[in-house]
């Protein structure tokens, strides 16, 4: 039987890509491997959201086709939509596979596999790669073959099939949303993810029984835009509603929400959160940046104060809720007084952790023409400066909670007498012992740490 290798870069919508991907293989009749060594076909879901993303996909091709030079190199992903090209010259890369026709990518194995030439079985859909226009396929001439295309002609979502959910892994994503209808000018993701679309609410629910029946206590709802979930539903649908849904209509434990737009952090949706003991209290809120100028050449939709007033509704409605944000330091024309305004708001705001970026320009982005560039010596030491202030936020959370009590869903990491787990306001523990992946346990923070609050049971 052939054997694949699965490996992802990038966010919780790309995870739930390759999930999906891992489950159609397995279906496929290939047999999973974990050593991009020992498969014959490794297939490896790319990221294109900064320069250093880009840089990480091409060392993991020329490794592994140092240590496994016969195996097939799949590329497919968000990076494999942007570059299709750059990739396919890539020494070892067989397949480069957009985000526009990923779904295809067992079938296309299939052929391979049965010595059939794709291009071949596939005779008058492709057309040479020097052909290839925005709203075509192609399926490049040479070494490697290359199949991508208009991205925003998709309309369906790909669900992971629940059978993909095995005992001892915990914490399934549910991609709901994908696409992006903004156009933030430092983002590539609209251009390689396409038009926001949602899967229907029935099919949620059904796939959450699913994961439900696989053994699933939580589910991570994500999306690349979640808070636009179901506006392009006919008829329209709410995050808010479906989410209401899921509680009445399933037995499961834990609901979490990926990442949440400010402007989608409304009274309704945090009272909906504070509402219920099975939606985790964790919101992850992009702020970029505290300066309303630089917020404005970002082409972002609020301003710092606007922003400001929601973290604090989150923290007056749940004081132990976990909050966390991304921030862009070194943006094209942020000056020192910019860069200090966003310090003066991260310190000010009530967050538990934070994501920090250095600025990296992406071909096709609007910010990729801007001038005014920092330097990157100064974009590296604004970047130490935040991730400074985030330690400080998380050291004062985690000694916050010391003392307390809370509900801890148990991790596949272990030590030589501990469990890690994670808690609903997204704490990673300890439990003393070992135990079996996904099982709830009650958990009394004793300290804090660097990484991880001790716990008894």
């Amino acid at each position: 039987m052939a054997t694949f290798s699965i490996e992802n870069f990038g966010c919780r919508a790309t995870e739930s890509d390759a999930a999906a991907l891992r489950g159609r293989l397995l279906a496929g009749g290939l047999e999973l491997v974990h050593d991009h060594a020992r498969a014959n076909v490794v297939v490896l879901n790319t990221c294109t959201v900064t320069a250093a993303a880009d840089s990480q996909t091409r060392e993991a091709v020329r490794k592994i086709h140092r240590v496994n030079p016969g195996a097939q190199i799949v590329l497919t992903g968000c990076y494999a939509q942007r570059a299709p090209e750059e990739l396919a010259a890539l020494e070892g890369v067989t397949l480069v596979v957009g985000n526009s026709h990923q779904t295809e990518i067992p079938s296309l194995l299939g052929q391979f596999a049965a010595g059939v030439d794709p291009e071949s079985a596939r005779a008058g859909q492709f057309v040479p790669l020097a052909e290839l226009h925005s709203d075509s396929m192609s399926l490049a001439r040479g070494p490697a073959k290359i199949l991508t295309g208009d991205i925003f002609s998709q309309s369906l979502l790909s669900i992971a099939p629940s059978e993909d959910f095995i005992a001892g892994r915990t914490r399934p994503i549910l991609k709901i949303q994908d696409g992006c209808n903004n156009r933030c000018s430092y983002c590539v993701i609209p251009f390689v993810r396409g038009r926001s679309r949602s899967l229907a609410p029935e099919a949620v629910v059904a796939e959450i029984r699913k994961l439900i029946e696989s053994g699933a206590k939580e589910v991570v709802l994500s999306g690349i835009n979640l808070g636009s979930y179901g506006r392009d539903l006919e008829p329209k649908a709410r995050l808010h509603d479906l989410v209401g849904r899921i509680l009445a209509e399933t037995g499961l434990d834990q609901v979490r929400f990926s990442s949440i737009e400010p402007q989608d952090v409304t009274e309704d949706f945090v009272a909906l959160v504070a509402s219920s003991a099975r939606i985790a209290p964790h919101f992850h809120v992009p702020l970029q940046s505290g300066s309303n100028r630089i917020l404005r050449a970002m082409r972002r939709w609020y301003r710092a104060e606007h922003y400001g007033e929601r973290i604090r509704r989150i923290r007056r409605c749940m004081p132990d809720a976990a909050i966390g944000a991304d921030v862009i330091a070194g943006f094209p024309g942020e000056t020192d007084e910019d860069f200090e305004e966003t310090v003066r708001l991260i310190e000010e705001l009530p967050f538990t952790y934070l994501h920090v970026f250095s600025f990296s320009a992406r071909p096709g982005t609007e910010a990729w023409k801007l001038g005014g560039r920092v330097e990157p010596p100064e974009v590296r030491e604004r970047a130490r400066r935040l991730r400074r202030i985030a330690q400080e936020k998380v050291a004062a959370f985690r000694a916050s909670q010391s003392g307390k009590r809370l509900r801890a869903l148990t991790l596949a990491r272990s030590g030589a007498d501990w469990t890690e787990a994670l808690t609903g306001n997204y704490l990673k523990v300890r439990i003393p012992g070992h135990w079996p992946a996904n099982q709830w346990h009650s958990a009394s923070i004793e300290r804090a740490t660097s990484e991880f609050a001790g716990v008894s049971e």
